[in-house]
């Protein structure tokens, strides 16, 4: 059976070509599994779905299929596909459908049947050989498929249901285009994501990394890593001080009580880790302690634990937490989606009256954090909850009062924007920036979230102006999301290139002999004084090695020290992003360093062919 995947992140509205791919996919996929199943008849087939960039479809086989086995399978699916069979929907009774497979054999068929609640039943057939339970759409006919513009991308494990406690499949991946145009277009976007993949950056510049003993989706960050973490941290702590904001550190565990108020436990539960109590491990799930998901029910207990009054509102909590989700080991992918990271998370706790005004501001924060970071490409997608889900809590009027204030606030701002049904917060709508990346990729970023219902939760209160006990409203913002996949982004945005200010290691030193060393030494101290990231070259090449070393680490300038730098107090630039810089004094570099870095600029500001005098 096939389902049809989720869209693009931007809701853009369907055209006829992305309709067109979407039935030519969806075909495709069926002529892939009918191809397998006709090499491999102990083949079962599962699910196999059209994707955003093409198709895949999950098999049960005997054995592992291997490269060889793709070309055979791909030059087969070319020989249906020339046959143009008719693709033919017959719709059936449940009863026959059921009488049909188990006439097949096909056990994960009759479990995907037993699923489907609605009659009659819908089934394609490609001619008069292969069929499956779908939903469609699909081409006519096989024939509307350019075999041409196909192409087998490769094999995954994949878990039946996601479940890793069920039977483990292979899923072949592949992709179809309407032209050979459009495919090799696709072909070299592919090359060019494996050329930023920050997966494979991260490990040359050796920046973090996994291991199987400590688990998937548990990055450890090296001191080159923790630099680049450290300096973005520093970078929006500064800007949330000037704006007020009140620093704060909560644990990474609490009780199993907290969760239940805040509401996560009843609709989250499912993506918690649980913890061990003090006495037996199923008092741990109902009773002990679990890991945090979220950080707000943290800040609220902070917020609670005196009474306040209006005249202390606004309130801005915010902290660098991380945070725990169980996501399926499928699902995980470099740091872009792991299961611990860390949350640039903020609580502010307003009067009504305030609403309007934080909400802009916070927006504000967000988008000179998005220009400092030269993330230009995004737009605001306006997250609201599904009237027909049950997954919600608080009630209609709270709803309408926040959704009321995120709709005000863009239309204020003027925001490109879009409306996401159902992807509200279960309690409360969202302001989420959904970035697209270099190669057209769409990434959640940013949010903002507007909150009636846990102060309610909670019972928060403030003293009015009248005396009176009145409930905050509180907004939940993180300009940068998860700090893991911000880096993960920024990583392939600049291929591992980053600005001055950003990169871990901003200059290297390079002494042409030994002689220098000791001016070199000297100049390390000074310049490690100040706060600019520094290293000497202490590996004894010669100094061509020495330049293609620093290129390949992508350091942003280079100084060579010879004996006219030492005798002139100078230093021989050479930058990544200028290119020879010429002789600049030692003060003068200083200088232009600091400039460079209180301004979060990218480059040094000297002009190439600069002489000292």
């Amino acid at each position: 059976m096939t389902n049809s995947a989720s869209q693009s992140l931007l809701n853009l509205p369907k055209t006829s070509e992305s309709e067109t791919l979407k039935r030519i996919r969806h075909t495709t996929s069926h002529v892939l599994a009918m191809a397998v199943q006709k090499l491999f008849p102990k083949a079962q087939v599962t699910i196999g779905p059209w994707i955003e960039t093409g198709f895949y479809y999950d098999f049960d086989n005997p054995e592992p299929f291997t490269e060889k086995d793709l070309k055979a399978i791909q030059k087969e699916m070319v020989k249906i596909i020339k046959q143009k069979l008719p693709v033919i929907r017959e719709e059936v009774s449940r009863e026959e459908a059921k009488s049909r497979i188990q006439a097949l054999g096909e056990p994960y068929k009759l479990e995907i049947l037993n699923d489907i609640k609605t009659e009659p039943i819908t089934i394609y057939h490609l001619g008069d050989q292969w069929w499956d339970l779908c939903a469609g759409p699909h081409v006519e006919t096989t024939g509307e498929i350019n075999p041409q513009a196909i192409e087998l991308e490769g094999v995954a494990g994949a878990y039946w249901r996601g479940d890793e406690t069920k039977a483990q499949l292979q899923r072949i991946y592949g992709t179809a285009f309407e032209t050979p145009e459009q495919l090799a277009e696709h072909k070299r976007r592919k090359a060019e994501a494996l050329r930023r993949d920050h997966r494979k950056l991260g490990k040359e510049l050796g920046l973090f990394l996994f291991t199987d003993i400590v688990g998937p989706g548990l990055p450890l960050w090296t001191p080159k890593g923790t630099v680049l973490r450290n300096t973005l941290e520093d970078f929006l702590k500064q800007e949330q001080l000037k704006r007020g904001y009140l620093p704060v550190v909560t644990p990474h565990i609490a009780r199993v009580d907290l969760f239940k108020t805040s509401g996560h436990w009843q609709k989250y539960k499912e993506d918690m880790f649980p913890l061990m109590s003090d006495d037996d491990q199923a008092a741990a799930v109902e009773e002990g302690f679990v890991l945090k998901p979220m950080n707000c029910p943290f800040h609220i207990q902070i917020y609670k634990n005196e009474l306040r009054s209006y005249r202390s509102l606004p309130m801005r909590l915010a902290e660098f937490g991380t945070v725990y989700r169980y996501e399926q080991s499928g699902e995980l992918g470099g740091l872009t989606r792991v299961r611990g990271f860390t949350v640039d998370d903020s609580h502010l706790f307003v009067t009504p009256e305030q609403l309007d005004q934080e909400f802009l501001d916070v927006v504000d924060l967000i988008l000179s954090v998005f220009k400092s970071l030269n993330l230009k490409t995004f737009r605001a997608r306006l997250s609201f909850r599904d009237p027909d889900s049950d997954k919600y809590i608080g009630s209609e009027e709270a709803w309408s009062k926040a959704e009321g204030a995120i709709q005000r606030a863009v239309e204020t701002l003027g925001l490109d924007h879009f409306i996401g049904i159902g992807e509200a917060a279960f309690y409360g709508p969202k302001l989420d920036f959904i970035f697209q990346d270099a190669l057209g990729r769409d990434w959640q970023l940013g949010t903002v979230q507007v909150d009636y219902n846990l102060p309610e939760r909670f019972g928060l209160e403030y003293v009015a102006e009248d005396g009176s006990r009145k409930r905050p409203v509180m907004i939940h913002r993180a300009p940068f999301g998860s700090l893991e996949r911000l880096i993960g982004i920024l990583i392939e945005e600049y291929v591992g290139d980053f600005p001055l200010w950003l990169a871990p290691l901003q200059i290297r030193l390079l002494p042409v002999g030994e002689d220098q060393h000791p001016f070199a030494q000297a100049l390390l101290t000074q310049l490690l004084t100040l706060g600019i990231r520094a290293e000497l070259d202490q590996s004894g090449e010669r100094l061509g090695k020495q330049i293609r070393n620093a290129e390949k680490e992508k350091i942003p300038v280079m100084a060579v020290i010879g004996a006219k730098e030492v005798e002139s107090n100078s230093l021989s630039l050479r930058t990544r992003a200028q290119g020879d810089l010429g002789v600049v004094p030692v003060p003068e570099v200083i200088q232009h360093f600091q400039v460079a870095l209180q301004n979060y600029q990218a480059e040094l500001g000297i002009t190439p062919g600069h002489r000292s005098n």
